[in-house]
């Protein structure tokens, strides 16, 4: 099964993982964590993350704060990734500011994500200040990651947004903006809460007294 989980053909290695999540082996930890590392299709490692959740978290927990620390960025971002699934709110210690801030946007698109879901009560407030330091970051995807992460703290991201945008770089301004029409509206389209919140930005200060009162 071990050696099933490398095969060539990508439907093999798919069928393979969920095989072993079906039948949990604490034997083949260290090979879905190995392969978790170093799998291309994102449909095969969403499947051996769910592989490891089907594990005790008693061996797998362990496991994959050993790995939050490894070189291999998509190693690092699986691990994430598997703890957002397991959902063990003690885990939330092992979330750093260095993995929030991770230069590879995908490690810190993965950190927001496990970090909103771990996040106790207390913490969120700071959170949501550590991501907002981060907008404007990156391209359209990045920037819908940071802005689903801070709509999905909740209210307490609203001062956090509210200093972002009288941000002077233009970028980080809109971001906010955006971010908070998401916020008060889940159901406006992100491009959208853009597109507007950059015509907010480029009216200046007259344009956001217009925006407020409308």
């Amino acid at each position: 099964m071990a050696e099933a989980l490398g095969a060539e053909d990508t439907s093999a290695r798919l069928q393979a993982a969920l095989a072993v999540g079906s039948n949990p082996d604490p034997g083949l930890l260290e090979a879905l964590v190995e392969r978790c590392a170093v799998e291309p299709d994102f449909f095969v490692r969403d499947m051996l993350s769910w592989a490891l959740t089907r594990l005790s978290p008693e061996i797998t927990l362990p496991r994959m704060r050993r790995e939050l620390d490894s070189e291999r960025t998509q190693a690092r971002s699986q691990a994430l990734h598997t703890l957002s699934k397991i959902g063990e709110k003690g885990a939330w210690a092992w979330i750093t500011r260095g993995m929030l801030r991770d230069a590879d946007d995908e490690v810190a698109r993965t950190a927001w994500r496990v970090a909103v879901v771990l996040a106790p009560e207390d913490a969120k407030t700071d959170l949501a200040d550590e991501l907002a330091g981060q907008l404007g970051r990156g391209d359209r995807e990045v920037r819908l990651s940071l802005s689903r992460a801070l709509v999905d703290l909740g209210d307490v991201t609203g001062p956090a947004l509210a200093k972002a945008a009288a941000n002077p770089d233009p970028a980080v301004a809109a971001h906010a903006r955006a971010t908070e029409l998401l916020r008060q509206n889940p159901e406006t389209g992100f491009d959208a809460a853009v597109d507007e919140a950059k015509r907010v930005v480029a009216l200046g200060p007259a344009g956001s007294a217009q925006a407020a009162a409308c």
